[in-house]
Order: C-alpha cells, then sequence, then structure tokens
C-alpha cells in the first residue's frame, strides 16, 4: 500500500486527477484502449470535474461504476446521473459509458445481460475507489446478505447485493475483479475515514472489505 497525504483537499483533487489522466494515457497508447472504474457519491465529483476538460483520448476510455443503487437515472440517488454530470462532459462526452443498471424490478432480473456488457472491458485498466466510515467499498459493505460470496476468490465479476447500509438493492463489482485492476486508487477525505483505514488493516475482509485491495492500492487522503 502506498499512502499520500495531501496538504489541502484542492491539491488531492488536482494531483489525483493527473495521475489517473496519465495512468488512462499510458494504458491507450500501450493498448489502445483503456478501462476506467469510478465510485458514486460526492466525494470524486470535483476529480471528475478536472478530469472531464482533460485533452485525453476519451473515445478510447470505457467508463462504469464500482457500484450502483437499483434506481433510474431520474433518481437523485443514482450514481449514473452523477456520473454525467460531473465526468462525461465537456471532452471526457467522448468516453463509452458501460451501464450497470438497466430498467427491471431487481437487479437480478438484469444482472446477466450487465454482465455480458462489462465482461469486454476487464481487467480494469485504472480503478478509482471509495472508501466509507464503515470500511466498505464498493456495494461490498459488511454484513451485506452475499458478501462472502462477492469476496470469495471465484466470485463473478458483477453481483446483486442488499445490505441494511446500503439502502436500495446495489449491484456491484465484486472483489476479485477489483484485486484484479491494473491500477488501483482509493480516495479518502477526513479524519474519520483515515482512522477507519488503520483500522482496516487489522481487519478481516469480511470485516472491512476494503482490505480486498489494500496491499495493492495507492491511497489518498487529506482532511
Amino acid at each position: 500500500m502506498e499512502f499520500i497525504a495531501y496538504p489541502d483537499p484542492e491539491l488531492l483533487y488536482l494531483g489525483l486527477a493527473n495521475r489517473l489522466a496519465g495512468e488512462l494515457a499510458d494504458h491507450i497508447r500501450r493498448e489502445g484502449r483503456a478501462s476506467f472504474s469510478v465510485p458514486g457519491g460526492t466525494t470524486p465529483g470535483p476529480v471528475f470535474d478536472i478530469l472531464s476538460g482533460v485533452d485525453l483520448d476519451w473515445a478510447k476510455v470505457a467508463v462504469f461504476l464500482n457500484d450502483e443503487r437499483w434506481v433510474g437515472e431520474e433518481s437523485p440517488r443514482s450514481n449514473t446521473r452523477l456520473l454525467r454530470d460531473r465526468l462525461l462532459r465537456g471532452k471526457a462526452a467522448a468516453a463509452g459509458l458501460v451501464p450497470l443498471y438497466a430498467p427491471a424490478a431487481q437487479p437480478e432480473d438484469r444482472l446477466e445481460d450487465l454482465s455480458a456488457g462489462l465482461a469486454p472491458h476487464l481487467p480494469i485498466s485504472v480503478l478509482l475507489l471509495g472508501m466509507g466510515a464503515d470500511m466498505h467499498t464498493a456495494s461490498l459493505f459488511p454484513g451485506a446478505d452475499r458478501l462472502a460470496e462477492a469476496m470469495a476468490s471465484d466470485a463473478p465479476p458483477l453481483m446483486a447485493l442488499r445490505a441494511d447500509a446500503a439502502g436500495e438493492p446495489r449491484i456491484t463489482l465484486t472483489a476479485p475483479v477489483l484485486r484484479a485492476a491494473i491500477r488501483i486508487h482509493v480516495l479518502i477525505r477526513g479524519a474519520e475515514k483515515r482512522e477507519a483505514l488503520e483500522r482496516a488493516r487489522s481487519l478481516s475482509p469480511e470485516q472491512a472489505p476494503i482490505r480486498a485491495v489494500l496491499d495493492q492500492a495507492t491511497i489518498h487522503w487529506a482532511e
């Protein structure tokens, strides 16, 4: 694990955006294309704002979320909606969006279709994750109904999970597909999450799902 502490949030957002853009550009040069998996929520928004204006061959980048709430884009809780508003605009509007939601009553109804759409873009070239104070990442929540299956080495890349802390049913990338990413970054803010990260290092992956990637990750932190 590499830990980078930034003196203020603005430098964190700028430094992380530059690092991600550089790694995506390098992967495009070497492979002709790249995949970029990102978190939802409000914390990565400023990073997305910077990346949306970066001069990158975005048409060769497939973008997809780490996880999605099972709600349509009309919902303010939709991570896809946030992604369109903050990242997939400006120069980055040329990137391809790989969906993790499709209209259906429950995620299991469309899991096969969504998994098929994701498969050509694996392994992930550049992965950006967040982490909650409960040490969850993506929708791998402690106490989730199928967490053990999602953390197992033979888990499929995409699973539907439910947890009390999650609210709606979720669809999420699983631990093995996160671990298989070529570059892994974790963005956290504040003292509470830094303390949670330190606790996670001594816990099992089921107690602290972020542990699944910590050994290979670069952590980007500011107050």
